[in-house]
């Protein structure tokens, strides 16, 4: 019906621009965004707030995951790197001791004073058993229980028996025979050419599908 689809194209909409940038590559970006990327990329650490880092501004997480491009499948630039000092200095925090860690490989360690370089890798916590076998259906932007539309320039209608026959006048289809039925199947590299065709071209799926 379409919804993991119409889930990755809203996707695109919720990604922040930094993100867009790293999923794209800066030097397939059209305009000045790539170099816009690499000058924050290259830029020294020193000149960042103290609250601040590189990758509040490049590896920002969008709220909602959904395939395609969800971080469990995209390449790693949008995923946060780990780090602390050699020694593992450790706080005393609420009845346990704890280590430091920051995303900032030039920070500076609170206990040893020590820069905070050694990498760390950080484990994500098992999915609840009820959130695991959850429908995907459920998931994402849209509904899983509705056929959706999406056109030539990525505009998404929910399809329906009126909609269809406006489109076949439209575009001034008189012989529904003539049609032509083409199943795609749209990967991660897919993905990620529509999305970089998305901001040059308004005949994205014939640039990135239909000339194949």
């Amino acid at each position: 019906r379409g919804k993991i689809f119409v889930d990755f194209l809203f996707h695109i909409m919720s990604l922040p621009v930094a993100t867009v940038v790293s999923l794209v590559t800066a030097t397939d970006m059209v305009g000045c965004l790539g170099v816009l990327y690499k000058s924050i990329e290259s830029l020294n650490t020193n000149y960042f707030q103290p609250d601040s880092s590189k990758n509040s501004v490049l590896k920002s997480t969008p709220s909602v995951s959904v395939p395609l491009l969800s971080l469990t499948n995209a390449p790693t630039t949008g995923a946060n790197d780990y780090y602390t000092c050699s020694s593992y200095c450790r706080a005393y925090i609420s009845g346990s001791y704890q280590v430091y860690v920051t995303d900032d490989p030039s920070a500076v360690c609170p206990g040893c004073k020590n820069s905070m370089s050694t990498k760390v890798f950080y484990v994500a916590p098992k999915a609840p058993t009820d959130v695991a076998t959850t429908s995907s259906q459920s998931k994402g932007f849209v509904k899983g229980v509705v056929t959706y539309m999406v056109m030539d320039n990525l505009e998404v209608k929910a399809m329906s028996t009126i909609s269809g026959i406006t489109l076949m006048n439209k575009f001034h289809v008189k012989d529904v025979s003539s049609l032509v039925e083409k199943e795609v199947q749209v990967t991660l590299n897919e993905a990620l050419e529509i999305l970089k065709a998305s901001l040059e071209t308004k005949s994205v799926l014939t640039t990135v599908i239909l000339v194949r």
